[in-house]
């Protein structure tokens, strides 16, 4: 059996002791849920969960400007990357020297059935794999119970300030919120995370979202930000729970639950 990847690559079951390199944080984590720490045998400095059992593994640096002679040295047999997070060419150049390069891109919620088992046939962790599909169908059902009745909401979710950067609708970040109710700002976007017109946009929101990644924003910047823009309601939320696909979706979707419940209450 063979199962594609996201250029429509074809892989089959791997059928001796893999090395992987992931240089994808939620992929490592992945990997790790599916059963394969021991078969880690690189990763970047970004993959930190799960921290016990990632000390281990050897950092590359980050998922942009690896250091690709230290991966080499590993002589990996699988390196695992992500469209949106590391760079093209980057990648393209380890193409001679690693036997196996899949490349993953999870534009909504659902893609992570795909991910789940590309990695699980791969790796001959199909078991592993069907039973996160099925945590994760549950948690997908129980959104939609608890979300269905709800009126949809405009949001703007900011990654970034100095410039205000949000996300467009054609991001994973913006189809989990999508999920639970949440439609982003701005509404059409040549950039897939553009620069935004915070005055602006905020009015035309019913909520702005500052998330904890990449920019930290904590509670001083949420205050800041209802001082300066008193008309507007803002929130916290957790960035690790919208935007890292793989294991942590399954999560995320319980998170987004939590969170549409508790703020549609107020």
């Amino acid at each position: 059996m063979q199962w594609s990847d996201a250029l429509g690559k074809t892989h089959g079951r791997y059928s001796g002791r893999p090395r992987i390199v992931s240089l994808v944080p939620s992929i490592t984590e992945l990997l790790v849920a599916l059963g394969l720490a021991e078969a880690l045998v690189g990763r970047t400095g970004f993959c930190i969960h799960p921290r016990q059992l990632l000390r281990r593994v050897p950092k590359l640096g980050g998922t942009k400007g690896f250091d690709a002679d230290k991966l080499r040295a590993l002589e990996p047999t699988h390196v695992i990357v992500n469209i949106d997070e590391n760079r093209r060419e980057e990648v393209e150049a380890l193409s001679d020297c690693v036997p196996h390069l899949i490349v993953t891109h999870p534009l909504e919620a659902r893609d992570n059935l795909d991910l789940y088992r590309l990695l699980g046939g791969v790796f001959g962790r199909e078991a592993a794999a069907e039973a996160l599909c099925a945590d994760f169908e549950n948690a997908w059902q129980a959104l939609r119970a608890a979300t269905e009745l709800l009126p949809r909401e405009k949001v703007l979710y900011l990654i970034w300030r100095e410039p205000w950067l949000g996300v467009a609708r054609d991001t994973y970040i913006s189809r989990m919120l999508a999920a639970a109710g949440w439609d982003t700002l701005p509404v059409d976007s040549r950039l897939r995370y553009p620069e935004v017109d915070l005055p602006v946009l905020a009015r035309a929101a019913d909520l702005v979202f500052l998330s904890s990644e990449p920019y930290p924003f904590r509670e001083k910047h949420r205050q800041l930000l209802a001082t300066q823009l008193p008309e507007v309601r803002c929130a916290l939320i957790d960035g690790e729970m919208v935007s890292w696909y793989g294991s942590r979706a399954i999560a995320g979707l319980a998170y987004l639950r939590a969170l549409r419940t508790r703020l549609g209450q107020r």
